[in-house]
């Protein structure tokens, strides 16, 4: 075996090795959305990170900004320790968060603020923690077709059958507040097809107990 076998066949070795996993401590200093923040190491560089195995709404979609305000109040301006396995197309490290034993990642599809990402992850813990959310309509489960977000960037066949689906409901107005409902059935309208969470204060399911407990 000569001398060009032997590098080309270390070269394709290396090539074949997956991405070593590495770890960032610091502090988070920026959420950008339900699923990516920035954080600060101690060396003052800055690491835009994607929280892996979970995809949350878009910021214009129903829950997006909602979900951005859950990751903020679980991780913004905590030091925290990021398990990261890869780097993507965009340059951001995927890693799961952890402020002290809590998985920030887990909590955001506990709290349906995000969806588990199939493509990139069959965790059965976050796939449990996605259906009880599910069953109890915390978060965006509190929507009658919530659209995962892959579809919805994508503009895929799923985003179209969805619009169609409730191509016959009445249109999402400007309301916002149980005193401006009419009825239970307008009330459950705004809350699962509206996204407007603030009409079941205590998450029950039920909005405006006024209208729907009579």
């Amino acid at each position: 075996m000569n001398i060009k076998t032997i590098f080309v066949s270390v070269f394709l070795a290396a090539v074949a090795l997956p991405a070593a996993a590495f770890t960032i401590t610091g502090r988070i200093v920026g959420v950008h959305d339900g699923d990516t923040v920035t954080l600060l190491d101690d060396a003052k560089r800055q690491h835009r990170i994607r929280l892996a195995q979970i995809d949350a709404p878009e910021l214009r979609q129903p829950f997006g900004e909602r979900s951005k305000q859950s990751l903020s109040e679980l991780v913004y301006g905590q030091t925290v320790r990021a398990e990261c396995s890869t780097t993507d197309r965009y340059g951001r490290s995927v890693c799961t968060i952890f402020v002290g034993g809590m998985d920030a990642n887990l909590e955001q599809v506990r709290r349906g603020m995000a969806w588990v990402y199939r493509q990139y992850s069959n965790d059965a813990t976050y796939l449990q923690a996605e259906e009880t959310a599910r069953a109890q309509r915390v978060g965006l489960w509190s929507q009658a077709n919530p659209q995962q977000p892959w579809n919805y960037r994508n503009g895929g066949k799923s985003a179209t059958s969805s619009s169609s689906a409730q191509s016959d409901k009445p249109p999402c107005g400007a309301k916002r507040t149980c005193r401006e409902m009419t009825s239970c059935e307008e009330a459950m309208h705004y809350l699962r097809d509206c996204g407007v969470s603030s009409l079941d204060r205590d998450r029950d399911g039920v909005p405006c107990e006024t209208l729907c407990r009579r």
